[in-house]
């Protein structure tokens, strides 16, 4: 697009009028975007530049123009777009040296910008001048290198020195990048740091940095930069002044000073006044096995104790604060070992000339062995310090003839006496010894005071506030100079009441031990591993063997123990282990074949955790009483059952016989007789179920069982005897299993009717019935008497009773929970109660899908096939 239609483009009101007026004005007119671009620019402002329309167009004023670029028309540009409002400004061009009269009209595109050459100074412009020419003469006369950026990194002034440098002339680079100028664009590392310095600045962040440049080929500049920005009075980024430093020298000096200190035994460092440290020599960084990159700023610090960091940083900044040489003790990390060791630190200023600190001079010496000296001696003497104070003996120090001259607080404290007291020359006369040990404390003592032996007496001492005395165990050990002369006499009391009665508390027990172990009712062993090591002589005797067999390693409890008690021997030994006692039943053989039942209660000696003792009762009169038991259990069930049996079916035929004479009176009376035949008839059932179960003769029919259907009959077979109370069944147990349907129907009955007649005062009794792809559970719950919890354990013992008030007033023989658990063993099942007193029970039965059945049961169509 050609100027001409840009204008008019820009310009809807414009005509070739315009444009020809715009062309011949006397100044030289610049049009820009609000990017700063310039759009159009006249005949003046394409001789002003030395540059055609088409070299200007399209770039940036500050490079299209660099001729007319200052900070000062910067400023008035900025503060032209932000007003949209008429502005101008007086300067001179730092390339040309002109002054130069802008002024900037807000356009529809962006602002107008017309300049005008030597204009006549006005009164308050000469004033204007006359500081702009000042600001001039100082950007020139600092030795620093000096410019002023935009915030976008824009070269807008820049002082002769770096310009000198590298050979460059001012409006080569004003208007462009500063990055891009030859001294930063050498190396792309230097050139990044000051990019991010430039980023930092513009966001208000003052940033300092170290870099080394080359203005020219072969020659390198080391500047310490500060990049300061600029602020407008809202607070936004105006412009950046960079100032570029040459600490070109110092380095130099400092690098050969490295190579000095790199020779020091000690570790030397240099830290710069804002803290940043910028080098360690190589005995710092070989001890620490870091880097120098890693080390420097704040890297360091991780090489010191956790403990220490703190307080080593605390301690640093006041140094850099006040400015006072900086010393302190620190624990340094080894990079190898990872061992701390402890270095004194020392760092000085150092200034120049105008007294401001350059740099901070530092060394590290190790001090580990001083300070472990140190530390011994420190121990050495807190040792005799909490031993005279601390302990809680009594310590006491005497001359060599005897006489007592310090005793510490606590000998002071338990006695009531004071140390004058104890100096007197009558002390050991004074009454806190026991009078029963005076004496024999005397003599010892002059013993040891006469040949220098150690003293030593155990003694009662009185205590000054309660009267009572307390044993004490006092020890005197004399301490002699070069020529083995006595100088003193260091003693201790120590209060060893506690031991002397653990001492007598051990002779009774071990007497009542010794009166155990002669006893002739209780066989005691002990044990180690399998073997029996020793053993009383009622054990002996009750198993035939002689002391001489014991002698010989002849008792071995594995070899003791029959076939068939042997898994529950080792159970019980492993339980001993976890629970430091158990009882049980066995049968030992003993030595003449012959079989002893036994009762076993085992513990585990603490004081020896590998072997065990074991208190033996003889079993013989209980087990053989037990047999009789059970065999007349048995014999009377048999006996009982068939005259009942006869009395059932004759009950039973009279009754119908006066039913058909119309003796209903009398039949209603005999009936009355059948619910305790029927009563007695189960009992006599249950009693001849133990005695099988007793001997394991209790058989068992092998049958599929629809479960679900089978507990919903025997709900609602209970609910009909016992109108009392409410069966809620809930859930359901769709499955079948193998068992037999009797024996179950049998044992959720007895559930059932326990868990009535065990909560009288309840209305209901719950079946709560779930299943899964395993197992079936049912939980049968009452709202009764409750089971105490030490007695749960027990209640599915044979003939055991919950020996409550109230529990012996229900009528039972303790049989039915007994045969349950039994039947529910036998299915492959479990049984647990759960119950607490006066809230009730529930026993939860579970029962696998699938049972393993063992010999007792009997196929039910092979049973059939024999009838």
């Amino acid at each position: 697009m050609s100027d001409t239609k840009q204008i008019r483009r820009l310009t809807p009101s414009s005509s070739e009028t315009l444009i020809t007026l715009l062309e011949t004005l006397p100044g030289a007119l610049f049009i820009i975007d609000d990017a700063a671009t310039i759009v159009y620019a006249n005949v003046s402002a394409q001789t002003l530049t030395g540059a055609t329309r088409e070299d200007v167009c399209g770039k940036p004023l500050w490079s299209g123009a660099p001729h007319l670029v200052s900070t000062a028309l910067y400023q008035a540009v900025l503060r032209a777009r932000q007003t949209r409002k008429w502005t101008e400004v007086e300067y001179r061009s730092p390339v040309t040296q002109t002054w130069f009269h802008a002024q900037l009209l807000p356009t529809g595109v962006g602002l107008a910008v017309l300049f005008q050459e030597n204009t006549e100074p006005k009164r308050f412009q000469d004033a204007l001048r006359q500081s702009e020419q000042k600001y001039l003469n100082l950007l020139e006369s600092v030795s620093d290198r000096m410019a002023v950026l935009t915030p976008e990194g824009l070269v807008l002034e820049i002082n002769q020195r770096p310009l000198a440098d590298s050979l460059c002339q001012r409006e080569e680079v004003v208007g462009k990048p500063f990055i891009e100028t030859p001294w930063w664009s050498y190396d792309p590392a230097v050139q990044q740091q000051l990019h991010t310095a430039i980023e930092q600045a513009s966001r208000g962040k003052s940033v300092h940095f170290e870099a080394r440049i080359h203005p020219q080929e072969g020659w390198y500049l080391d500047l310490t930069v500060t990049m300061t920005p600029h602020l407008d009075a809202d607070g936004h980024v105006e412009y950046l002044i960079y100032a570029g430093r040459d600490i070109t020298a110092r380095k130099r000096a400092e690098a050969e000073l490295h190579a000095l200190v790199d020779a020091i035994p000690q570790q030397v460092w240099t830290i710069r006044p804002d803290g940043y440290l910028d080098y360690c020599n190589q005995r710092w960084l070989d001890y620490t096995s870091l880097s120098i990159e890693q080390a420097q700023g704040d890297g360091w610090i991780q090489c010191l104790h956790p403990d220490d960091r703190q307080r080593i940083q605390d301690a640093w900044q006041m140094s850099r604060k006040t400015g006072m040489p900086f010393e302190t003790e620190q624990r340094l990390r080894h990079g190898m070992t990872g061992t701390y060791r402890w270095f004194l630190v020392r760092a000085l200023p150092v200034r120049d000339e105008t007294g401001q600190i350059i740099k901070w001079f530092g060394t590290s010496t190790d001090i580990e062995e001083q300070k472990r000296a140190e530390q011994k001696l420190k121990e050495s003497e807190e040792r005799f310090r909490l031993l005279a104070e601390t302990v809680p003996q009594v310590v006491w120090v005497a001359r060599p003839d005897g006489q007592h001259e310090y005793t510490n607080q606590h000998w002071c404290d338990y006695t009531g006496l004071t140390l004058e007291q104890i100096q007197s020359d009558r002390w050991a006369q004074l009454p806190f010894f026991h009078p029963d040990d005076r004496e024999d404390r005397q003599a010892r003592w002059q013993h040891a005071l006469d040949t220098g032996a150690m003293y030593e007496h155990e003694g009662r001492l009185r205590n000054g506030q309660t009267g009572e005395y307390r044993w004490f165990l006092t020890r005197g050990v004399p301490m002699r100079d070069e020529a083995g002369q006595i100088v003193k006499w260091f003693g201790t009391s120590t209060d060893i009441e506690e031991q002397k009665r653990t001492e007598e508390a051990l002779r009774q027990s071990q007497k009542r031990a010794s009166v155990l172990m002669n006893s002739n009712m209780i066989g005691i062993n002990i044990i180690e591993g399998e073997q029996i090591v020793d053993a009383n002589d009622t054990f002996l005797h009750m198993t035939g063997y002689t002391r001489e067999d014991l002698r010989a390693g002849r008792l071995n409890w594995m070899r003791m123990t029959l076939p068939e008690y042997l898994a529950r021997t080792r159970q019980a030994h492993q339980e001993l282990a976890a629970q430091q006692s158990i009882t049980y039943e066995k049968e030992y053989v003993c030595k003449d074949g012959s079989r002893l039942p036994v009762l076993v209660c085992g513990v585990v000696l603490q004081h020896h955790p590998f072997q065990g003792i074991a208190f033996i009762l003889d079993n013989s009169a209980r087990k053989e009483l037990e047999q009789r038991k059970d065999s007349f259990i048995s014999m009377a069930s048999h006996e009982l059952r068939n005259p009942l049996a006869s009395l059932k079916m004759q009950t039973q035929l009279v009754r119908k016989r006066l039913e058909k004479q119309t003796h209903h009176e009398a039949a209603a009376l005999l009936s009355r007789v059948e619910g305790p035949v029927k009563q007695l008839e189960r009992l006599i059932g249950e009693l001849l179920d133990v005695s099988k179960i007793q001997a394991g003769r209790l058989e068992y029919l092998q049958e599929t069982v629809d479960l679900d259907a089978l507990l919903h009959e025997v709900a609602d077979t209970m609910q009909q005897l016992s109108p009392t109370h409410t069966i809620v069944v809930r859930g359901a147990v769709p499955c079948s299993l193998v068992g037999d349907k009797d024996r179950l129907w049998q044992a959720f009955t007895n559930l059932l009717s326990n868990a009535i007649k065990y909560s009288p005062d309840a209305e209901t009794v719950e079946m709560d019935l779930s299943a899964s792809a395993e197992i079936v559970m049912i939980r049968v719950r009452d709202h009764g008497l409750g089971i105490p919890r030490e007695q749960c354990d027990k209640i599915f013992d044979r003939f055991y009773r919950v020996s409550g008030p109230r529990q012996r007033a229900i009528p039972g023989l303790g049989m039915g929970l007994y045969i349950v658990a039994e039947i529910v063993k036998a299915h492959g099942g479990t049984i647990m109660v759960d119950s607490a007193v006066g809230k009730g029970s529930t026993f939860t039965v579970t029962l696998p899908t699938r049972t393993s059945l063992s010999s007792p049961w009997i196929d039910r169509e092979k049973q059939r096939g024999k009838q």
